[in-house]
């Protein structure tokens, strides 16, 4: 097993402490040597899974007092992504902060009058899958897409599906997620989508960027209790 995979292990087992042992936000993980031990793994390893979790929302290092619980991971999440590739998935978050920011930017100064319909049209889907019923996973899908290909650069296109499994399976659980709870979180979603697209309109390049990484933070946040 090479050293990523031994990370990613260690990033896992790590988060099955948190749930198996209902350890509460703010509770104080076991020690790097302790963690070592129980996976098998070098200290070095399990400070790698540490700071990729705290990278994620997950956990957070305090100087000199170890490692703790900062957010939990919703049960319904292991609906759609297996806990061995959770560290992989919520690791796009990261390709994802910086891809479709500058998507976003590039898309407020270049989009074309026929690009902007585009990526309306699909607002417009997302507000209806939405509002409804329906899974809406893929018209979320789709309008960040649509962004995408409003920059005039297929190669953001080509950068954003090859994320493609990892971002449908935080999409689908991040809809269910948002529909276990009360009403106004589907909204706030929406809401996010809708100021992007605003920005975009608007041609205000700063902030469609600024409003993408708002959107891509909440919506990891929303895939914890």
């Amino acid at each position: 097993m090479n050293q990523e995979r031994l990370s990613d292990h260690a990033y896992a087992g790590i988060v099955e402490i948190i749930n198996s042992r209902d350890l509460e936000v703010g509770a104080r993980l076991p020690s790097e040597a302790r963690l070592a031990e129980m996976f098998g793994v070098s200290r070095a390893i399990v400070r790698e899974a540490l700071v990729r979790l705290a990278s994620d929302g997950i956990t957070e290092a305090r100087r000199g007092a170890g490692s703790f619980v900062k957010s939990r991971p919703s049960e319904r999440l292991a609906a759609f992504v297996p806990a061995s590739e959770l560290p992989s998935t919520l690791g796009s978050y990261e390709v994802r902060f910086v891809l479709e920011a500058e998507a976003a930017r590039l898309a407020a100064t270049r989009r074309t009058p026929q690009e902007m319909a585009y990526v309306e049209e699909g607002l417009e889907l997302l507000r209806d899958a939405l509002l409804s019923n329906a899974p809406a996973h893929a018209e979320d899908m789709d309008l960040h897409r649509r962004i995408a290909v409003a920059t005039g650069n297929p190669a953001f296109l080509q950068a954003f599906d090859a994320l493609w499994t990892d971002v449908e399976r935080i999409m689908r659980a991040g809809v269910d997620i948002s529909r276990s709870r009360p009403p106004e979180v589907i909204a706030t979603m929406l809401h996010e989508h809708e100021v992007i697209v605003r920005a975009i309109r608007a041609q205000d390049a700063e902030g469609a960027a600024l409003a993408m990484r708002w959107h891509l933070w909440e919506g990891r946040r929303r895939l914890m209790p």
